[in-house]
C-alpha cells in the first residue's frame, strides 16, 4: 500500500511538472497568434476542474446530494480579495467604506520579508489556503445539521444555506469588510497558467490520495449502501463531515482561483447557475471519476466560451457572417449535452480513470497476442 501511493505521488508530480511546462508552451502559442480565449479555456478550465472534482468527490464518490458548492466558492473568492487587496488601494476600492475594517494585505506582509516577486507568491499562495480553511469551517458548520438530511432534502438545505451566505456578504451591516454589493478589484493574480496548473495539479493529487486511502474506501461504502456500511463498522457521521468538510475546503480554494482568474469578485455573479454548471461537469464526465471531471471541465468551458462562438459572435467566424442571434450558441451547446447525456449515460469516463483504461488496453494486447 505505501509502495502504491508513493508510485502515485511520484506520477502524479511528473504530470503535474509535464502539464505546467506544456503550459508555458501554450502561453507561447496564445501570445504568438493573438488567441486570446485559448488563455481563458485553459485558465477556467484549470480552475474548474479543480471544482468539479471537490464536487465529485462529496456527490460521486460519498453520494451525498450538495448544491452549496457555490457558497464555499463565494467564501474563498471574497476572502482572498479581502486578504490581498494592497492597502494604499483599499480607499479606491472601499470608498464607500473608509477604506473598510481590514487595513493590512498578506502578500504586503510577505513582501517586506522576502522581497516583492517571492514574498508576493508566499502570501498569495497561503491566502489560497486561508480561503480553504474558511470554508472548510462554514463547511463544518452547515453540515452539522444538514448532514442528517438525504438526498434531495440534502440539496434543498445546502441550496438555500449557499443563498445565505450569498445573501449576508451582500448586507449592509458586514459592507465595511465585503463591500456590500460593490465590486472587490485591485488585488494580486497570477499573469501566467502554470501557477494554476501547480495549484490545482497538487489539490487534486491531494483528492486522488484520499480517495485512494482507506478513508476513500469508506466514502465508497457510504455510497453504494449506508446500512451495510454502518454494519461494517465506518462511522457514518464522522465520515459524512469529513467528506464535506475536505469537499469545502477545496471549493475555497478554487473560489480563491476564481477570484484570481476574473480579477475583480461580485456576490451577484456566485448564483446557483454556478453550481448546475459544476454538478454538469461532474456528470457529463462521469460521477465518481476523477479523470473525468477534468475532461469535462475543459470541453464544457472551451465549447462555451470559445469553439462555438463564431455562431452568434462574427468577430469570431472566419466569414464575418452573424448566423445566429446573440446567445443562441448555448441553445446549439445545450443540444449537445443532451446529445452526450443520451448516448453516455454514466458520462464519458463512467467511473474509470486513465490508468484503467491503459489496463484495460493492456490486458486486451496480451490476449490477443496469446491467441494468435
Amino acid at each position: 500500500m505505501e509502495t502504491k501511493r508513493n508510485k502515485t505521488i511520484l506520477w502524479g508530480l511528473v504530470l503535474i511538472a509535464a502539464f505546467s511546462a506544456l503550459s508555458l508552451g501554450a502561453e507561447g502559442i496564445a501570445e504568438a497568434t493573438g488567441q486570446t480565449l485559448l488563455m481563458t479555456v485553459l485558465k477556467k478550465g484549470t480552475v474548474y476542474a479543480l471544482l468539479a472534482v471537490s464536487m465529485n468527490l462529496l456527490n460521486g464518490f460519498t453520494g451525498l446530494f450538495s448544491l452549496g458548492q457555490a457558497g464555499f466558492m463565494l467564501i474563498g473568492a471574497y476572502a482572498y480579495a479581502i486578504l490581498t487587496i494592497p492597502v494604499a488601494k483599499r480607499a479606491g476600492v472601499y470608498q464607500y467604506y473608509d477604506g473598510g475594517i481590514v487595513q493590512f494585505s498578506i502578500p504586503e506582509v510577505f513582501s517586506g520579508v522576502f522581497g516583492d516577486l517571492v514574498g508576493g507568491v508566499i502570501g498569495m499562495v497561503l491566502t489560497l489556503v486561508i480561503c480553504g480553511l474558511l470554508a472548510a469551517f462554514f463547511g463544518w458548520l452547515i453540515g452539522l445539521p444538514v448532514l442528517r438530511l438525504k438526498s434531495d432534502y440534502l440539496a434543498i438545505a445546502t441550496l438555500g444555506f449557499a443563498e445565505i451566505i450569498r445573501t449576508f456578504i451582500q448586507y449592509e451591516s458586514f459592507a465595511p469588510l465585503t463591500n456590500g454589493s460593490n465590486t472587490l478589484r485591485q488585488y494580486p493574480t497570477f499573469k501566467h497558467l502554470y501557477p494554476y496548473v501547480i495549484i490545482v495539479g497538487l489539490c487534486i493529487l491531494g483528492i486522488v490520495l484520499l480517495v485512494n486511502s482507506t478513508y476513500g474506501r469508506a466514502f465508497k461504502a457510504i455510497r453504494d449502501d449506508e446500512i451495510a456500511a454502518e454494519a461494517m463498522g465506518i462511522n457514518l457521521a464522522k465520515h459524512k463531515m469529513l467528506s464535506f468538510i475536505i469537499s469545502s475546503f477545496f471549493a475555497g480554494v478554487g473560489g480563491g482561483l476564481l477570484a484570481m482568474y476574473m480579477s475583480s469578485v461580485q456576490a451577484k455573479g456566485f448564483t446557483v447557475a454556478m453550481t448546475y454548471e459544476i454538478l454538469l461537469m461532474v456528470v457529463i464526465g462521469g460521477i465518481g471519476s476523477i479523470s473525468g471531471s477534468i475532461i469535462a471541465s475543459y470541453l464544457f468551458i472551451g465549447c462555451s466560451e470559445w469553439w462555438l462562438r463564431f455562431l452568434d459572435d462574427p468577430s469570431n467566424n472566419p466569414g464575418g457572417l452573424k448566423l445566429l442571434a446573440p446567445g443562441f450558441r448555448m441553445v446549439v451547446f445545450s443540444v449537445f449535452i443532451m446529445i452526450v447525456v443520451l448516448f453516455f449515460r454514466k458520462g464519458i469516463m463512467g467511473e474509470r480513470e486513465f490508468p484503467d483504461l491503459f489496463r484495460q488496453r493492456l490486458k486486451r494486447t496480451k490476449k490477443e497476442a496469446v491467441e494468435k
